[in-house]
């Protein structure tokens, strides 16, 4: 047979015309730009535009408006994505804000959260279980059809031709889109300016624009804003006049447990009032419960510095300089102090005192019983409490101990995995992360059980210092560092901005157990504080001061107007 009856006419080879890839368009970059930023605009804002059908200032009446500001945001975002149009960077680039669109897109519609530069800060900090557990099917649909159906297209459905003298054009173009936001705003203003100022969630849902902005605050301000001084606190940290009677013998040192709690909202705890008894243990215990508690902030990075902080929230968030801390008083007095940490991190808290990370150190027997999928249950801690004390130097021992305990506690959406089958008092659970999926009902079940768990992790807490009041007056607090939304209004999880949050987000719960030798020694009273100031109002404001109060440490920066046992001392 010969070489030509052996090859194939291209008849024979060809495919059907339903197989071929049809042939991609020729477009200018500035029009490509210009596609996907009215993309951007339309589909991947769902959520903004669902925010503003909801509101009766937006109603109706509103569309041609709506439309209008449709159009700011196309001219906006197709000036952003022109920066990224140089051959070699723009497709890249442009698919890279695609899939942050689409990512952030998901949050949003389906936990109710906002991309501000707090909650950016969060997720920049958070540890890879956390960040996992928010990987759904549903994020990677909305993905897959918002993200991948025009990154698809940009790759292989269009090319954008070397335009050697198309610069003019691109230049018309910028300055038509500057034109359209500076008229476009200018005209919309009047009715623009009420709306975000009365709804400034609205700012944080332009997508994904907001999202850029925050990640620039938080990533690149700091680079090219000089870093703040640190300003120690620690000059004249001295131990009171109840240490001379423990030098003397008379009375042993403190030890006192600091417990950080995460994410536990203070209504869904049975001692203040929920209509589940999700926490039977602590009823039997002689505990201060106070039910009227603000955090400083609606998620653990912006909550757990501040309230270690001695300026407060207000003196927080204004800081021109970074503080020392409690911790850093308390050990500059004398004290023993540790952090070991069953959660992403101490956020600075214990930068300058001894610290662990509670998985790090576990034993493979430890890690076995309590770790599953990379993360512990909040029990571990107690296995290692006794090696954390022993750990720390004999002579700062006999002059007292704190020990800070950073749970896992309730954090979302995995609530599930946050307690042990024998604390699952409330059934259905939601077993997903996706929480929308589930029922309210189901949702709740889940959350509540995670309280139970706390309940049980407290309880077991206090019975471990009881065990040692042979050689230390003991006591424990507990503060949350912030709430959680649970379906309310459609919102789920935490970290809205302050403002705008609601409170469910901010009213935290505070547990006080002070042993009968601990309250001998700080003249404070459980039934005093039981009796007359439960009900009063707190924050996290009070918490380094009360601290300082109850070890009897002096320093120039406490406030007896802020310890909240000083009513009862």
């Amino acid at each position: 047979m010969t070489a030509t009856a052996l090859s194939s006419s291209p008849a024979q080879t060809a495919r059907p015309h339903w197989l071929r890839r049809p042939a991609p368009i020729s477009l200018s970059t500035r029009a490509v730009a210009l596609l996907l930023a009215l993309w951007c605009a339309g589909p991947l804002n769902l959520a903004l535009w669902q925010k503003l059908s909801a509101l009766e200032d937006f109603a109706d009446p509103w569309a041609l408006k709506r439309l209008a500001l449709g159009g700011l945001i196309a001219a906006a975002t197709f000036l952003w994505l022109m920066l990224w149009s140089w051959p070699g960077v723009r497709r890249p680039a442009w698919s890279a804000n695609l899939l942050l669109a689409a990512s952030v897109q998901h949050f949003m519609r389906s936990y109710g959260v906002v991309m501000d530069s707090s909650m950016l800060a969060n997720s920049l900090h958070t540890n890879w279980t956390e960040a996992w557990a928010l990987l759904t099917p549903a994020l990677l649909v909305q993905v897959l059809l918002l993200a991948g159906l025009p990154i698809a297209w940009l790759y292989w459905g269009v090319q954008m031709p070397r335009q050697r003298r198309g610069w003019l054009r691109s230049a018309l173009w910028l300055l038509a889109a500057l034109g359209v936001l500076a008229g476009g705003g200018l005209r919309l203003y009047r009715d623009l300016a009420p709306l975000l100022r009365n709804h400034t969630e609205i700012r944080y849902l332009v997508n994904p624009l907001a999202t850029v902005v925050s990640w620039a605050n938080v990533t690149l301000k700091p680079v090219f804003k000089p870093k703040k001084p640190f300003q120690p606190v620690t000059a004249g940290a001295a131990l009171g006049a109840s240490y001379a009677a423990q030098a003397a013998g008379q009375i042993k040192p403190p030890l006192l447990v600091l417990v950080v709690g995460e994410t536990a909202r203070a209504d869904h705890f049975g001692l203040n009032g929920y209509g589940r008894n999700t926490t039977p243990q602590l009823a039997q215990q002689p505990v201060l419960s106070w039910q009227q508690v603000q955090s400083c902030g609606t998620n653990t990075i912006a909550s757990v510095p501040c309230m270690f902080s001695p300026v407060g929230k207000e003196g927080y968030e204004g800081r021109k300089v970074e503080y020392g801390n409690l911790l850093d008083i308390v050990q500059a007095a004398g004290l023993g102090v540790r952090w070991l940490d069953n959660q992403s991190g101490c956020k600075g808290v214990c930068a300058r005192i001894p610290s662990a990370d509670a998985q790090a150190i576990a034993t493979p027997t430890q890690r076995q019983q309590w770790c599953r999928e990379g993360e512990c249950l909040d029990r571990l801690m107690l296995d290692e409490l006794d090696g954390e004390l022993a750990a720390i130097p004999a002579a700062q021992r006999q002059q007292g101990v704190v020990l800070v305990l950073h749970q896992m506690g309730s954090h979302g959406p995995a609530y599930a995995k946050r307690s042990l089958p024998a604390h699952k008092r409330f059934t259905p659970e939601c077993q997903t992360n996706a929480l929308q999926q589930c029922s309210r009902e189901q949702v709740v079940n889940a959350y509540d059980n995670s309280i139970v768990a706390t309940d049980f992790f407290l309880n077991a807490t206090i019975e471990w210092l009881q065990a040692r009041a042979h050689q230390a007056q003991t006591a424990l607090l507990y503060v949350s560092d912030h709430g959680e939304s649970l379906g309310e209004n459609n919102l789920y999880l935490h970290g809205l901005p302050y403002a705008i949050a609601p409170d469910v987000q901010k009213h935290v719960p505070w547990i006080a157990w002070l042993s009968p030798a601990l309250q001998a020694r700080s003249g404070v009273t459980t039934a005093c504080l039981q009796r007359e100031w439960a009900h009063q109002r707190l924050s996290h404001d009070n918490y380094f001061h009360s601290v300082l109060g109850l070890l009897d440490v002096h320093t120039s920066v406490y406030q007896d107007s802020l310890d909240a046992f000083a009513p009862c001392r």
